[in-house]
C-alpha cells in the first residue's frame, strides 16, 4: 500500500500518546443497559462487520463511516441515540473487522453502493434513517440518487458532499488561508517528490489540526486512524494523500441529479470543515426534499467527535420532527 504522504493516518503517531488521558465515549455507561448485537453479514466481495445498539420502537439509524477506508469506531458517540431506536454501524469492505480484499477491483463506488442493499437486506431493515459522513455521505447521495430509497425515511449528511471536483476546489481555498506561505510550500514538496519528510508532515498536521480534528482524539478515533492505515480502500478509492485524490473516486459529481433526493435531509458541517461550506450548501440548495443545514461552530470535520453532545441533540431533534 502506499503511503508516502500525510493523510489522516498521519495523525495516529500524536493521538496515540494521548490514549492514557482516560478519554471516553460520554454515552457508554449511560447505555450500560441497552441492548447490543455484533455479527457478520455477505456483501458483494466478501463479509462486513456490524454492530447494533438499543431496540427501540422507533426508525432504526443506519450509518455510513468516513475514509474511505477508515471504520465506524469514530462515530461510536451517536450510541446515546440508541435509547429511542436501533442504531447500526458497519466496518465497509476492506475496512476495520470487514473483509479486505488486496484486489484493486474489489472496491468502487458501485460495489459500495450495492453493500448497503446488502447490510440492509441481512439486518431486515425495511426503514431506515440513513446517515453518512465524509465518504459515507457521497456513498448516501449515490445511494438515493440511483433510486435506492425505498424505505429511506430521513436523510443525514455530515461533512458532506455532491461532487469531489467542487471539494478539491475547496481545498485549495482552504490551501490559502493558512498562514506562512503554507500552501505554496507544500505544493512545492509535493513536485518535488518529498511527501514522506518531516517538513511535509508538519505542514500537513497543522491543516488536519485546523480543519479535520480540533480536539484531542479520543480511544474511538485513535482506533479508526488504525483501520485506516491498514485499508487497501484509501488508496484505491481516494488515493496516495488527503490532497492527491487521483483514485475512483476523483471524477464522482452528483450535483445535477440531487433532485432524486426527496427524503427530509438534515446537512451538518463545522465552521472549519475541510469539505468547504459552499458543499454544503450545494446539497441543501440542490435536493427535492425539505432540506436544513447546521453548521456547528468551532468544529471541523469530525463534528461528532468534536461536541458529540450538540452532534447528537441535531439529530435527534431531527429524527423526532413531525
Amino acid at each position: 500500500m502506499t503511503n508516502n504522504g500525510f493523510t489522516r493516518r498521519g495523525a495516529l503517531k500524536a493521538a496515540t500518546g494521548l490514549l492514557g488521558a482516560g478519554l471516553a465515549l460520554p454515552s457508554s455507561q449511560a447505555l450500560a443497559g441497552v441492548p447490543r448485537s455484533e455479527g457478520y453479514a455477505q456483501v458483494p466481495g466478501g463479509k462486513i462487520y456490524w454492530r447494533k445498539f438499543g431496540a427501540g420502537g422507533k426508525t432504526p439509524l443506519l450509518t455510513l463511516h468516513g475514509g474511505p477506508g477508515s471504520s465506524h469506531q469514530y462515530l461510536l458517540p451517536l450510541q446515546a441515540l440508541a435509547d429511542e431506536r436501533p442504531v447500526i454501524f458497519y466496518d465497509q469492505l476492506g475496512c476495520g473487522r470487514a473483509d479486505a480484499p488486496e484486489e484493486d477491483s474489489a472496491y468502487s463506488i458501485q460495489r459500495s453502493v450495492d453493500e448497503v442493499d446488502a447490510v440492509r437486506a441481512a439486518l431486515g431493515l425495511d426503514r431506515v434513517v440513513l446517515l453518512g459522513h465524509s465518504w459515507g455521505a457521497l456513498l448516501a447521495v449515490e445511494y438515493l440518487c440511483q433510486g435506492r430509497g425505498a424505505g429511506v425515511e430521513r436523510l443525514v449528511l455530515s461533512g458532506a458532499m455532491a461532487s469531489i471536483p467542487q471539494v478539491i476546489a475547496g481545498f485549495e481555498r482552504l490551501f490559502a488561508t493558512m498562514p506562512n506561505g503554507w500552501g505554496d510550500k507544500i505544493h512545492a514538496l509535493e513536485k518535488a517528490g518529498k511527501t514522506g519528510t518531516p517538513e511535509y508532515a508538519e505542514l500537513v498536521q497543522a491543516f488536519y489540526d485546523n480543519f479535520v480534528l480540533r480536539v484531542p482524539p479520543t480511544p474511538e478515533v485513535v482506533a479508526t486512524l488504525e483501520a485506516l492505515a491498514k485499508s487497501p480502500a484509501y488508496r484505491v478509492l481516494n488515493g496516495p494523500n488527503e490532497f492527491t485524490i487521483v483514485g475512483k473516486i476523483k471524477d464522482w459529481d452528483r450535483r445535477k441529479d440531487l433532485k432524486a433526493i426527496t427524503q427530509p435531509t438534515l446537512i451538518t458541517t463545522g465552521e472549519f470543515d475541510e469539505v468547504t461550506l459552499d458543499c454544503h450548501e450545494t446539497l441543501r440548495d440542490g435536493v427535492a426534499g425539505r432540506a436544513r443545514l447546521a453548521v456547528m461552530a468551532g468544529c471541523s470535520h469530525l463534528t461528532m467527535n468534536e461536541k458529540p453532545e450538540r452532534y447528537n441533540a441535531l439529530l435527534r431533534g431531527f429524527m423526532n420532527e413531525a
